[in-house]
């Protein structure tokens, strides 16, 4: 079995990582680490909860230390970048414990917060930088960040930094980084359409996939709830009256709908508090700490707690309402069941959502079993709506020989990962929440 001390690391990171009691890397660390360490392009598919952090984190760290260089001002020699805020804070950690013994400088700049504090990280010049786009957009327009000198680039949870809100900030970005450079992209899921655009800033590319594409890990035990829309609510409050005290996530699909899920926990005597794109960065940071520290056992949010949210025994995972982009509903699940742990997901399931239902077991290749009977539709129910329907390449229907009714339990669908991924079309289906704040409200 392959240890850290074995893959080339250097011994001022190797102290960090002992540190923290790891001895033994994961199978996408072990992977990737070394051809990261070499220099390559690497495309880094792994399941959530997996270390893909450390897995470029330390070889970045590592290969900083050997280049024995130091940036000018306004200039950074590695750039991270990240969907969101709070992604972009926990690499910002990441770095911190496991660069600590390396003497290199490393800053986070998002936006929602001035822009003071950033300049002056930024003017003396760092060794990383972890950036969202749009913030990082608005200080090199400003003359407050140069790109050219800049080597190596990162995209964390690539499959969203490629979609069409972050893209073109995304190109402007790679455009004017420095040439030769080498670009690693880690997610946790990487559809075909995605792929194919990431394609063209990697150069000859190490392609590192240790586990399926967007199948959740096993541990994650998995049900849905059919229930009519407007009963969503009660059916909520009585979930959690069996839960009570359990750290959990209630995924929400709209801002106003995750505010609303928040207020009527509280109304029942829950700890809930609200994250979303609309909150503060004070807020969004206030709701964070109390979820972890029990404060606020519950965190109702939309899906900019989907990705790089890691917050220690996340027991449930509620999907109040289901995504509208099916890889979305992975990474809202791989909240719980992280470093070896086990959780529970369950989906509400109104009959308008029986495609998106569908859409999702399509590409996990599985049915998710039913908790309770899935009444039978009503004429006009479970139709997706003509824009839904359109930007998801005409899906939408079960898997053969299903005809509604109580769904068996533990049976295995007959939808293969991936089918139909290349008929998808992600500039125009994919828009994850937070996809407007590319430019600077990251």
């Amino acid at each position: 079995m392959t240890k850290f001390s074995e893959l080339g690391l250097a011994e001022t990171v190797l102290s960090a990582v002992s540190a923290e009691g790891y001895e033994t890397p994961t199978p996408i660390q072990a992977q990737a680490i070394p051809s990261v360490l070499k220099g390559r392009d690497v495309v880094g598919i792994a399941q959530t909860g997996t270390g893909k952090t450390a897995g470029f984190v330390l070889p970045l760290l590592t290969r900083l230390l050997a280049e024995k260089k130091q940036a000018p001002g306004r200039s950074f020699r590695a750039l991270i970048m990240a969907p969101t805020r709070e992604l972009a804070s926990q690499i910002g950690d990441s770095i911190a414990v496991y660069g600590k013994n390396t003497g290199l400088s490393h800053a986070v700049i998002f936006g929602g917060v001035k822009h003071g504090a950033q300049i002056r990280a930024l003017a003396g010049g760092l060794d990383i930088l972890v950036a969202t786009p749009g913030r990082l957009l608005d200080h090199v327009a400003a003359g407050k960040a140069r790109l050219d000198l800049t080597s190596v680039v990162v995209l964390d949870e690539a499959d969203q930094m490629l979609d069409l809100g972050f893209m073109p900030a995304i190109r402007r970005i790679l455009s004017g980084v420095g040439k030769p450079r080498q670009t690693v992209m880690f997610s946790a899921t990487m559809p075909p359409p995605i792929r194919a655009l990431a394609d063209d800033f990697l150069h000859n590319p190490v392609t590192v996939a240790v586990t399926p594409q967007a199948r959740p890990v096993d541990r994650i035990e998995q049900g849905v709830f059919y229930v009519d829309g407007g009963a969503k609510p009660g059916a909520l409050v009585d979930l959690m009256a069996k839960h009570v005290g359990k750290r959990t996530i209630v995924f929400t699909r709209t801002k106003r709908g995750a505010d609303k899920v928040a207020k009527r926990l509280a109304e029942y005597g829950h700890g809930a508090a609200a994250i979303h794109g609309n909150k503060s960065q004070p807020q969004r940071e206030r709701a964070l700490a109390a979820f972890k520290d029990g404060k606020s056992p519950i965190l109702v949010a939309t899906d900019i707690a989907a990705r790089g949210i890691d917050v220690d025994g996340v027991e449930l995972v509620i999907n109040y309402e289901l995504p509208n982009v099916p890889e979305s509903y992975v990474h809202r699940i791989g909240r719980t069941a992280r470093a070896g742990a086990t959780g529970q997901a369950v989906a509400f399931c109104a009959p308008d959502e029986r495609s998106l239902l569908s859409d999702i077991e399509k590409m996990m290749g599985r049915q998710i079993p039913g908790i309770n009977d899935a009444p039978p539709l009503q004429p006009g129910e479970g139709k997706p709506a003509k824009s839904r329907n359109r930007n998801r390449g005409g899906g939408g229907g079960r898997p053969q020989g299903h005809q509604g009714g109580k769904r068996p339990q533990g049976q295995q669908g007959q939808g293969q990962q991936g089918q139909g991924g290349a008929k998808r079309r992600p500039n125009r289906r994919r828009k994850p929440s937070g996809a407007g704040q590319a430019r600077g409200a990251a």
